[in-house]
């Protein structure tokens, strides 16, 4: 799957009628519309978990990903699907073991990431609402957020600051993921440490209007290039 970012539009309406394929948002921005003969919710989905190289996901035995997520990689989009209690689960694709599963209540035209976490044998889905609609398209900012699904009973220092000033400072537990939080367009500087095993930074160039998540990922102290604890991001889009 490709890991690409793509841009694309949130609006607050309904979808419409039986839309649950994955929804075409591309570069040209097109919106999310959500029309209100058939509600649906919207999913995207990562696979953080750096020792599962291709990943499948299915929402209540439905199929939703046809070609496997390789680690950090993720659907590209939000996907429609049905609302309601629905279970999510992460299996090794093409093999069809199954790994990881929990039920989430979808609410109608509402947005949502799973997350697929963990490693060495111990896997868990953590899904949450992506509180699109309440992030202003007229503040000139952009929206970032981040997630910490590096394995690890520690509690890294987690930083992001930009213009001098800290968006955030504190100690997180693994599996914890941030509100979206507005910062003015330009540099935010991420760093994460926990003073041993856990330690990254990177700086990143933020656009107005768009939208962001943070992936704080790797195996502590991993000698393999691939799972190291990096920071990687991704544009989940831009509001409208």
């Amino acid at each position: 799957m490709k890991k690409t970012p793509r841009t694309i539009r949130f609006s607050f309406l309904f979808v419409s009628a039986f839309a649950l394929i994955a929804l075409s948002f591309s570069a040209c921005k097109k919106s999310t519309d959500f029309n209100n003969n058939t509600p649906v919710s919207a999913l995207m989905t990562f696979n953080l978990a750096p020792d599962k190289t291709a990943v499948g996901v299915a929402i209540s035995g439905s199929v939703l990903t046809t070609t496997p997520l390789n680690y950090t990689s993720y659907t590209g989009v939000y996907q429609t699907i049905f609302p309601g209690s629905r279970e999510v689960t992460a299996y090794d694709f093409g093999g069809g073991n199954t790994f990881a599963t929990v039920n989430q209540n979808f609410e109608a035209t509402k947005y949502y990431s799973a997350f697929v976490l963990g490693a060495n044998g111990t896997y868990s889905n953590l899904v949450v609402k992506d509180e699109l609609d309440t992030l202003s398209a007229t503040s000139g900012q952009a929206y970032v957020r981040f997630i910490n699904a590096i394995p690890d009973s520690t509690k890294p220092n987690v930083t992001l600051t930009a213009n001098g000033t800290d968006l955030s400072n504190s100690s997180t537990a693994y599996a914890t993921v941030s509100s979206f939080t507005g910062v003015n367009p330009g540099d935010i500087t991420i760093k994460v440490n926990n003073g041993t095993t856990i330690s990254a930074n990177r700086t990143i160039t933020v656009e107005k209007g768009k939208v962001y998540t943070i992936l704080l990922v790797g195996i502590p102290g991993s000698a393999e290039p691939a799972k190291i604890v990096q920071i990687k991001y991704i544009t989940n889009g831009s509001v409208s």
